[in-house]
């Protein structure tokens, strides 16, 4: 029992140091320190930030786990944190903190930018690495050649210049633009370029992990010295046929677009992804030239596979996603195999497939001054019920649409006779259409009677008077009750 018990102690205190470690490599500085701690270091990030910040305590693990990796390059990243509502106060208004966190870079203890790079750690990691040395790593051996594409798990583009030239002059001026996104290297040296068979010209190639036989390995450019063409031409074939979605580089792929989501883990089981990632790679070469494809970590992904309808992955097989140019969602719901991603695909690409909608039930009861929407009867309650349309996209959970409500509640029962009508819609619990763009609540659009496909954003007062007064003014028809101002009209009275 006592060893059991010891073990225990054993394994926590372990877990315990590994779990700090990773805290121990991020400095904490404060005023009386900040200055003659950050001049020590040749470049570092500093993430300023408050304790009770709820965005500050999600980046924390992230900003940690960087920090792991950073303090190890060469040159090494020092990552700091500054408490701005304790021992930092004074560093954080001389730095002009006015929200959390906030990320600066500073070299040789001088500020030196704000951070606009991503928030997870490994965009972090790259962001920081392309700050320090050339934007383009000078290759002055096969050696050096070898060990750059080693280096690291990612893309690297190398130029290959025998003499000064303008393919030369853009490419190191692209490299300058996209330094914090791709790995730059080049070389002028005779032993390299005669390895590679290359005088004047550039070659993306793709990390050894992601290699297949259904691809090549590397890709050489051949257009023009032109910087924008060379930038096209990296956009174009970075990812590849089937390209690895992260966190950190999702908005890269654009729609159409089809995603596997399955157990990715290209560190502790290489083997297992790449064996369902050739299955997805075999049906993309079909349709290399219709239609994006990417294979994610389904557990990174789990608000996406939420918003599918799918709360949980039993099955290590993968769920296959998809999304449509109009952004439209699409399921595969056969188990997966090959046969059946590709007739997905197919049916996708020939418009025959049922897009997912992701809705409450329609309300046995709408009959109220404000109607309420949900996915599968927004045709009828918005874009077909032929009235000037006035619709508020609100979360259950938003304080600004709680405010609202009654304001809301008021002005359907005040235009509850007049050829306008009032909706709402939980955009939490549904799908919203396409053209209406919800990214905070409450939204709220006036969607005209002759013109559903082009609504407006509202974004005038939130008080009853506000609302009737621009409705008035924007209805297709005068309104019964009100003048075009927005008042009220004499009732008229029986002689």
């Amino acid at each position: 029992m006592e060893k059991m018990y010891l073990y225990k102690i054993f394994v926590l205190c372990f877990l315990y140091s590994v779990c700090s470690a990773k805290e121990e490599d991020v400095l904490e500085f404060s005023d009386s320190d900040f200055e003659s701690g950050i001049a020590e270091h040749e470049t570092a990030l500093v993430m300023f930030y408050a304790p009770w910040c709820g965005h500050c305590k999600k980046l924390k693990p992230e900003y940690a786990k960087a920090a792991e990796d950073l303090i190890r390059n060469d040159p090494p990243i020092a990552l700091v944190k500054v408490d701005c509502t304790e021992a930092g106060k004074e560093t954080c208004n001389k730095h002009g903190v006015s929200g959390y966190p906030t990320l600066k870079i500073f070299r040789g203890g001088e500020l030196s930018q704000d951070y606009g790079g991503p928030r997870e750690a490994g965009g972090i990691v790259k962001y920081m690495k392309a700050q320090v040395g050339p934007s383009s790593k000078e290759l002055t051996s096969v050696d050096d050649f070898d060990k750059f594409l080693k280096a690291e798990n990612d893309v690297s583009v190398v130029g290959f210049f025998e003499k000064e030239s303008d393919l030369k002059t853009a490419f190191l001026k692209l490299a300058d633009k996209l330094r914090e996104k791709v790995r730059f290297a080049h070389s002028t040296y005779k032993a390299v370029l005669e390895r590679q068979g290359i005088t004047d010209g550039i070659v993306l190639y793709r990390p050894s992990h992601l290699h297949n036989k259904f691809e090549d390995d590397s890709v050489a450019y051949s257009g023009s010295p032109v910087t924008g063409e060379i930038n096209d031409f990296i956009n174009n074939n970075y990812h590849g046929l089937v390209g690895h979605r992260k966190s950190d580089n999702r908005n890269d792929f654009q729609n159409p677009l089809v995603v596997a989501y399955y157990g990715v883990d290209y560190v502790k089981n290489p083997k297992g992804t790449n064996y369902w990632r050739n299955r997805v790679l075999k049906v993309a070469k079909q349709y290399k030239d219709k239609i994006n494809f990417a294979i994610s970590a389904k557990d990174d992904f789990q608000y996406e596979l939420n918003e599918y309808g799918i709360d949980f992955v039993k099955d290590d097989k993968p769920i296959v996603l998809a999304r449509d140019a109009k952004n439209l969602k699409y399921t595969l719901r056969e188990p997966f195999s090959i046969e059946a991603l590709d007739q997905f695909v197919k049916e996708l690409l020939d418009d025959k497939l049922e897009p997912y909608l992701k809705t409450e039930p329609i309300p046995e009861d709408n009959d109220g001054p404000v109607k309420i929407a949900v996915a599968t009867n927004f045709d009828e309650v918005v874009t077909n019920n032929e009235k000037d349309t006035l619709i508020e996209f609100y979360a259950p959970w938003c304080g600004h649409c709680k405010k609202l409500a009654p304001v809301y509640d008021e002005l359907g029962e005040k235009l509850k006779d007049e050829a306008v009508a009032i909706v709402k819609m939980d955009a939490t619990a549904n799908d919203v259409p396409p053209n209406f763009d919800v990214r905070g609540f409450p939204t709220l659009y006036w969607a005209p009677k002759d013109s559903k496909d082009n609504p407006v954003r509202y974004e005038g007062g939130r008080e009853l008077d506000d609302f009737i007064k621009y409705i008035a003014k924007q209805a297709t028809s005068e309104l019964k009750g009100y003048d075009r101002k927005g008042n009220p009209k004499a009732e008229k009275t029986e002689l």
